[in-house]
């Protein structure tokens, strides 16, 4: 479970909110209301002041790299650190046959991770990305557009995917512009107001 107590952010109003396990929430608002900023500081890559507690483990008593691998952020445009995909991923054989599922269930054909990745596409990277960020069962996931790059065929993969990862007791921050996509898989809404508005307290969970 993600709890989130009284958590300072700029210029948002404070945010107390909890995801369960297994639940989803989608958080909305108009681009420049702080989607991003609250993703990020979820997992510890952004200043914030408050409380964020995973299964008992609290942020601030948490070094950061542990933190991170309890809340695995991924961006709308991931990062990559190295030459291919391969390297990315762990060596391991358990982390190897994880690899192989997650890249069957994204129809990604297994030589795209000897590809150069400044070669692949936008949606090919996005998927890879998604598939690095589970391969280790984090057990909260925070997805910035994680299929604004995808045709319809490939965000119903996705989509299947972070179901499947619900039912195995995941729970998932999602934000979409999509708002069909939060609707087909979101328990419950974080609505952020536009900064102006924000400032006057305008931002809650429901």
């Amino acid at each position: 479970m993600l709890r989130v107590e009284k958590l300072n952010i700029a210029s948002l109003p404070p945010l107390s909110f909890q995801v369960a396990d297994g639940e989803c929430m989608g958080i909305e608002g108009p681009s420049g209301s702080g989607k991003t900023r609250l993703a990020r500081a979820l997992a510890d890559l952004e200043p914030a002041h408050g409380h964020i507690f995973v299964n008992g483990a609290e942020r601030l008593e948490t070094p950061p790299p542990e933190w991170r691998r309890l809340v695995r952020y991924l961006s709308a445009e991931p990062g990559w650190w190295s030459d291919t995909a391969r390297e990315a991923f762990p060596v391991d054989a358990a982390s190897q046959k994880a690899r192989e599922r997650l890249l069957a269930s994204l129809d990604i054909a297994p030589d795209l991770l000897d590809r150069p990745v400044s070669l692949l596409s936008t949606g090919e990277r996005q998927r890879l990305a998604l598939a690095r960020a589970l391969i280790d069962d984090p057990p909260v996931l925070v997805l910035d557009e994680p299929t604004s790059a995808l045709d319809p065929g490939n965000t119903a993969l996705v989509e299947e995917l972070l179901r499947y990862r619900l039912l195995s007791g995941c729970s998932i921050l999602l934000i979409s512009h999509d708002r069909a996509q939060i609707d087909r898989l979101s328990d419950l809404r974080l609505q952020l107001a536009p900064l102006h508005e924000a400032a006057t307290g305008r931002a809650g969970a429901s």
